[in-house]
């Protein structure tokens, strides 16, 4: 072997074991980041939507603003707290009156919202590219405003709700991102007892009920979307 040669040999075997450690991306330009851990705070505001039931007395369709506060340890998941106020919209349906004036509306009413939550984060504690996936679920409990306008004993009343929600959170910094979410609110309604009676202005007859409930179901579960954005800080106690 030439000496040119086996110097070349020589040094190609010193500089392999190098080269062959560095896999993957240098720290510098890896596209995987760490998500903070500790406490995150979130203002959001979105759009509650929905039909309110098969008669559309429940409250929906309208904005909703809030905040959700979270802590996040090593894990993928991360728990916390929610409340959310919305000005929602609902109709007034009256079981005592003639048919043609039973509905009125849509009338006001404010819906307050609070809940736990429990995330899972899908890239794990880490964001690709700044973006970070979740999924996860709220469960929580309504507080209504009152609607004197409805006389017709129906009450949405204080509702235990499950929430499922999937989204994404882009980190503009470390500390700061942006969220966007979508969620499904499932409830159950309950009408009143007066929805199968006949109303005294227009009575039907045994074949044929002018009651608002004929088939004697008082209750229903329903979902609504909750369409939201947020922005976030992420703090250390």
């Amino acid at each position: 072997m030439k000496p040119g040669a086996a110097a070349l040999l020589l040094t190609t075997l010193l500089l392999a074991p190098p080269a062959l450690a560095q896999v993957g991306h240098p720290p510098g330009a890896s596209p995987y980041h760490d998500i903070p851990k500790g406490h995150m705070f979130t203002a959001l505001y979105g759009q509650f939507g929905g039909s309110g039931g098969e008669f559309q007395i429940a409250p929906h369709d309208g904005a909703v603003y809030g905040f959700r506060y979270d802590i996040r340890t090593g894990s993928p998941v991360q728990a916390g707290l929610g409340f959310a106020r919305g000005s929602l919209t609902r109709l007034i349906v009256d079981p005592f009156v003639e048919v043609a004036n039973r509905v009125s509306g849509p009338v006001d009413q404010t819906v307050t919202f609070a809940e736990a939550n429990l995330q899972l984060n899908l890239t794990g504690g880490k964001s690709w590219h700044r973006l970070a996936p979740f999924v996860g679920s709220g469960f929580g409990v309504t507080f209504p405003s009152g609607t004197p306008q409805d006389t017709s004993r129906f009450e949405f009343g204080k509702k235990i709700y499950l929430a499922p929600y999937a989204g994404l959170r882009l980190f503009v910094t470390d500390r700061i991102s942006l969220r966007g979410e979508a969620r499904v609110v499932f409830w159950k309604l309950k009408y009143p007892t007066t929805f199968e009676d006949e109303p005294a202005l227009q009575p039907g007859t045994p074949g044929n009920s002018n009651a608002v409930i004929t088939d004697g179901r008082l209750s229903e579960w329903t979902t609504s979307s909750w369409l939201s954005v947020g922005l976030g800080y992420s703090f250390s106690p």
